[in-house]
């Protein structure tokens, strides 16, 4: 139940969600779609439609689908022409062989994996591709290791709001490929609170717990040697893919 507390938790921070979360490297998603000319894809739990856009402005005819009414309310606002079909992972609104890729930025870890594969595999093309997509912070630096452990430790886990490793998409795809990019974001204090406050932990706890994380990731942001007396600074990511071709 807390993970479907948290999983559909966004819909009420939607524009905070839209203005804060990264976009995804350019040559992430063209290793992930691989294909020479642009090609009609589902962006699967598509959210505000950050990927969306992103797909549309290379050229893809998108059709994004999102379970979340306030998501989806949003994406429309953000992306002028392009209306998001209400469904989800487990339950993908569009007729058999009807896309030539899916992908999803940041949500598969909330899907029902067996479910989800199997709804990809019948929405696709034979030849057609899955391709999941995370950004994760990257932790070999000392400032956002750090960052990330401030979190973990207020979500009351190991490890947060990173890609997990995954072996395959099932019997109904060929075997998983995975390449990582990576690329930065600009970030001051103030922003990266914005940032924070888009995750599922934070947006799931009481008001009290939301200010004390705000104000610790604050602290950092202003006092970490890495940081302290800049206005600005780069937030540095890893862009995990994942892809199989529907056989």
């Amino acid at each position: 139940m807390a993970d479907l507390e948290q999983a559909l938790s966004f819909g009420a921070a939607a524009e905070t969600y839209d203005r804060f979360r990264p976009t995804y490297p350019v040559d992430a998603l063209a290793w992930a779609v691989d294909a020479p000319a642009p090609v009609r894809v589902v962006d699967l739990a598509a959210g505000t439609g950050i990927l969306t856009r992103q797909l549309l402005g290379l050229g893809h005819r998108v059709v994004p689908v999102e379970p979340d009414e306030g998501m989806r309310a949003q994406l429309a606002v953000a992306t002028p022409g392009t209306t998001a079909l209400a469904g989800s992972a487990e339950s993908i609104p569009l007729p058999d062989g009807d896309a030539d890729a899916i992908m999803s930025g940041q949500a598969y870890h909330w899907f029902d994996r067996d479910r989800a594969h199997a709804e990809a595999a019948r929405v696709l093309r034979p030849g057609g591709r899955f391709a999941p997509i995370w950004n994760s912070r990257d932790e070999s630096v000392d400032w956002v290791a750090a960052l990330s452990r401030l979190l973990a430790d207020f979500a009351g886990r190991t490890s947060v709001d990173t890609a997990p490793d995954l072996t395959t998409f099932g019997d109904r795809f060929e075997p998983l490929e995975r390449a990582e990019f990576t690329h930065t974001t600009s970030h001051t204090a103030d922003t990266l609170v914005g940032l924070v406050s888009t995750r599922s932990y934070y947006l799931t706890a009481s008001e009290q717990r939301q200010r004390e994380l705000e104000t610790a990731v604050r602290d950092l942001a202003l006092h970490h040697p890495d940081l302290a007396g800049r206005d600005t600074f780069d937030l540095p990511y890893r862009t995990t893919v994942y892809r199989a071709r529907r056989r």
